[in-house]
């Protein structure tokens, strides 16, 4: 397998300033496949996620339920080092990667700068996988009834995420951690229940699983699926039980994370994202919620250690006692490799 030493060739996140003109973001450190934007300063602009499968004027949002937009100047394209903006201005959702002067963060990840054909699943899905990663991009057709679907990274995955693209319907969300007859849905606060989207079945090396149910697999729908399988050094799924105090839970990930996604699975709370690039030291406070499109806040303190994350508050979105909470997390620096630099707590 091979070993990832520089992780932010395969995930980096930057920050920029809008200018309500075409400028180009660079500073990625590699072509993304999968580009995540945030609006930092004001309340009501949503999240907008654009990925090369589907192509990047298509924008999905990840605190809405709503269908897929086709924008005609927000990410026109990609480059070696990363994107390209429009004036953002069209449309009923412009100004949300590029309003002159505003503040933003936008998350990366490298796929395949290509894509396949996948033909492993009952249905054929079009595939953009980078297996060293551990992370793929899918897009398929439903069918209504009972399916595989092909994610072309050759080892079970460990985190999904699907989104009906052609009309409203929740993102479908679980993990190893969480369970395969349970959803959290990205777009809401609701604790984690239990459905049969995955048919109750533990994705495999080459497929996974996906019922008949309109939310995953509606007949004719149009769907695009976020595919991640855990790789040591470079990014971590897991859980753990909150304590309800400010001296937290310590996780290790076996590296220093750039990047956290945390959800309390058993309250009705919002989900939280931390990341290394937003101002701040330990603790990290800045905090933004894929669930709503509120502005930077503080809160959900975390610390960003060299070999994993520490809560540090009594929040319960962070370390409600006895809840249990999932997580992704992806590397700034590893503790394995032949990188030579030494990981430190930020």
């Amino acid at each position: 397998m091979a070993q990832i030493n520089k992780p932010d060739e395969y995930f980096n996140t930057v920050l920029y300033t809008g200018t309500a003109g075409g400028q180009t973001i660079s500073g990625v450190g590699h072509q993304p496949d999968f580009i995540w934007v945030k609006q930092r300063g004001d309340a009501g602009y949503d999240h907008s996620l654009h990925d090369s499968v589907r192509g990047t004027l298509k924008k999905l949002k990840s605190n809405s339920s709503g269908a897929e937009i086709t924008t005609t100047d927000s990410i026109t394209s990609t480059n070696s080092d990363g994107f390209v903006l429009g004036a953002d201005t069209s449309g009923p959702s412009g100004n949300e990667v590029n309003q002159d002067t505003k503040q933003y963060v936008a998350w990366n990840w490298l796929g395949a700068n290509g894509t396949a054909s996948n033909t492993d699943g009952s249905i054929t899905s079009t595939v953009s996988a980078n297996t060293t990663s551990g992370f793929s991009i899918v897009s398929y057709t439903g069918t209504g009834a009972n399916a595989t679907v092909g994610h072309g990274l050759g080892s079970a995955l460990d985190f999904i995420i699907v989104k009906k693209r052609n009309g409203a319907a929740s993102w479908c969300t679980t993990g190893t951690a969480n369970g395969w007859d349970q959803c959290l849905f990205l777009d809401t606060t609701d604790q984690s229940g239990s459905y049969t989207f995955w048919q109750n079945t533990a994705p495999t090396s080459s497929v996974f699983s996906i019922d008949g149910s309109s939310a995953v697999n509606g007949s004719s729908d149009t769907f695009i699926a976020y595919c991640f399988a855990e790789k040591k050094g470079f990014s971590k799924f897991g859980s753990y039980t909150g304590n309800g105090n400010a001296d937290g839970t310590f996780v290790y990930t076996g590296f220093k994370p750039a990047f956290v996604i945390l959800k309390n699975t058993n309250a009705v709370q919002d989900w939280s994202m931390k990341d290394n690039k937003r101002p701040g030291y330990n603790v990290t406070d800045d905090i933004l919620y894929p669930n709503g499109n509120y502005a930077e806040g503080s809160g959900g303190d975390i610390d960003i250690l060299s070999n994993g994350f520490k809560a540090r508050t009594t929040a319960d979105n962070t370390n409600q006692s006895g809840s249990t909470f999932i997580y992704m997390a992806f590397a700034e620096s590893p503790l394995v490799g032949t990188n030579n630099i030494p990981a430190t707590a930020r």
